[in-house]
């Protein structure tokens, strides 16, 4: 299992951050890469929560968003071609002074076959950035 964790300092605020995340809508990977126009579906999307799948290069997995907390998104993987029930993303928000917001993201990677768990070994076991500006 590959664990991922970052800090980072952006001028965005929870707000616009968490509005780029659950935007579903058509050209999503020119902010999210991984998440092309041709894997994206939208399952159920409520007023603080998402079931999405989405993908890329022959990868995809169903996600669960959940946004009711503010400062907190949480995005379990529900079912993926690659990755087990493990999986996840978790985005914390702190606002700083100054006006920018603190990201804390841990993002998990269980393999549940053998791609996947090649895949986990390429992301490595705990790598951590710290990308504070």
């Amino acid at each position: 299992m590959s664990t991922i964790h970052f800090h980072y300092n952006t001028t965005s605020t929870p707000e616009q951050f968490i509005a780029g995340l659950i935007d579903f809508g058509p050209g999503r990977s020119k902010l999210f890469s991984n998440s092309a126009d041709t894997y994206l579906a939208v399952h159920h999307r409520g007023i603080s929560d998402a079931d999405v799948t989405e993908g890329s290069g022959g990868i995809w997995e169903r996600l669960h968003y959940d946004w009711s907390n503010p400062d907190c998104v949480v995005m379990k993987t529900t079912d993926s071609n690659v990755w087990g029930g493990k999986s996840g993303h978790t985005y914390k928000f702190t606002r700083l002074p100054d006006g920018t917001t603190l990201l804390d993201a841990l993002v998990v990677r269980e393999g549940k076959n053998i791609r996947g768990r090649l895949l986990g070994l390429v992301l490595g076991n705990e790598c951590f950035w710290d990308g504070l500006t």
